[in-house]
């Protein structure tokens, strides 16, 4: 049996009578170096420090013999270790005691609920993977620099004014609290944060939507149109977990929306202009989601992470390039393709005759003054043909 003792900074005297209990008879302890230091001369077990990698000697363990006892920070389900070894062995063979989270910790200094704040871990994902546009999350910090670096991504993306609190050693004797704004901690960040820190994050401004207007995205004019986009996201039906690629990307309006979509939600982006690519890298930053950003397509398709979806927003005409994409799609993939011009409309035409499916056409009105009156300005008519790969 592989035991994980939950420990806070606070050590040994914070832990309840069965943690202790179950460390004092313990024959072995594994953690990192800073966790093995918190159990301090209180256990005589001998010690053993995590390598790095520490997977490998992970899957070493040997579950099926003697118990061996493992020392983790807070709560080794919540972005820790115990996730990692209940895959590897089974819940059969891993029993957790958890000690008060982090995130718990910090909640309670913030007075927040902890089921109305998001969690979201830096340790190994980048800056950008924290900005949100609107909302409060607690923000789990890969060091002592995270606050700094995620500040400026913060105010880079407009997200200057939110309100920003670094949390230093939570539960521990000398524990810390400092307020700001992300834009203060991005210009004038104090050079004594302590590696063991969280961030709580209120994001101003709060201008959260289900579905982002245009302006919301930098773009050259090639973007797929709010009322357009909305009924392509539902055509393209995400489910969460799901990864789309978008071919043809313009400002990735697409992909943003459709990473927004549902957890776990993923994109890839294909664009033949290099500015273009700057955008949509951009944009997806400003939303906080995953885009991968790649050249040409179907070129670039080599070696790009398998999608569930596809959609083609550009390049429809380009010889082969819908052949290509559904060669690429899984049985039961979905394709959706958007045409505004004559030729292009001719080739979803062929395809729909071909491949059956549905073949729909979207014409949109704007309402604009006409003398002191209302006329209505008609849109590009959009033709969309989508299928679902059998």
């Amino acid at each position: 049996m592989i035991i994980v003792v939950g420990i806070g900074a606070d050590g040994v005297p914070g832990l309840s009578a069965a943690s202790r209990n179950e460390l004092q008879s313990a024959t072995v302890i594994y953690g990192s170096k800073r966790q093995l230091d918190l159990v301090g001369d209180t256990v005589a077990a001998p010690r053993r420090q995590w390598p790095s990698p520490m997977l490998p000697a992970l899957q070493a363990l040997p579950a099926d013999g003697p118990d061996i006892h493992i020392v983790a920070s807070g709560d080794p389900l919540l972005h820790g270790i115990g996730g990692t070894l209940v895959r590897l062995f089974g819940a059969a063979k891993v029993r957790i005691l958890p000690h008060v989270s982090s995130v718990t910790l910090a909640c309670a200094r913030m007075g927040w609920n902890v089921h109305e704040t998001e969690v979201i871990s830096l340790v190994t994902a980048e800056p950008h993977a924290a900005i949100r546009r609107g909302g409060q999350a607690i923000v789990l910090a890969r060091d002592k620099n995270t606050p700094k670096t995620l500040a400026a991504a913060l105010d880079a993306y407009g997200r200057g004014d939110s309100e920003f609190t670094v949390l230093e050693l939570l539960g521990a004797a000398n524990e810390r609290r400092r307020d700001g704004t992300a834009r203060r901690w991005a210009h004038t960040a104090p050079a004594d944060v302590d590696d063991l820190n969280v961030m709580a994050i209120r994001y101003l401004p709060d201008d959260r939507a289900a579905s982002l207007p245009d302006d919301s995205f930098v773009h050259d004019g090639q973007i797929t149109k709010h009322g357009v986009r909305a009924v392509t996201l539902a055509v393209l039906n995400p489910r969460p977990g799901q990864r789309l690629w978008d071919v043809g990307a313009g400002s990735g309006s697409i992909a943003v929306e459709w990473c927004r979509s549902a957890p776990g939600c993923t994109a890839v982006a294909f664009e033949l202009d290099e500015r273009r690519r700057l955008n949509i890298g951009f944009n997806a930053a400003a939303s906080g989601v995953s885009v991968d950003v790649r050249g040409a397509a179907p070129e670039q398709f080599t070696g790009a992470a398998h999608p569930s979806a596809i959609f083609v927003g550009g390049g429809v005409t380009h010889p082969g390039l819908l052949d290509a994409c559904l060669d690429h799609l899984p049985a039961g993939g979905r394709l959706v393709t958007n045409a505004v011009t004559a030729e292009s409309e001719a080739v979803l035409a062929h395809h729909y005759s071909l491949r059956g499916g549905e073949l729909r056409r979207l014409q949109h009105y704007q309402g604009e003054p006409l003398g002191g009156f209302t006329g209505w300005r008609p849109q590009y008519p959009v033709t969309q043909w989508s299928v679902t790969k059998q």
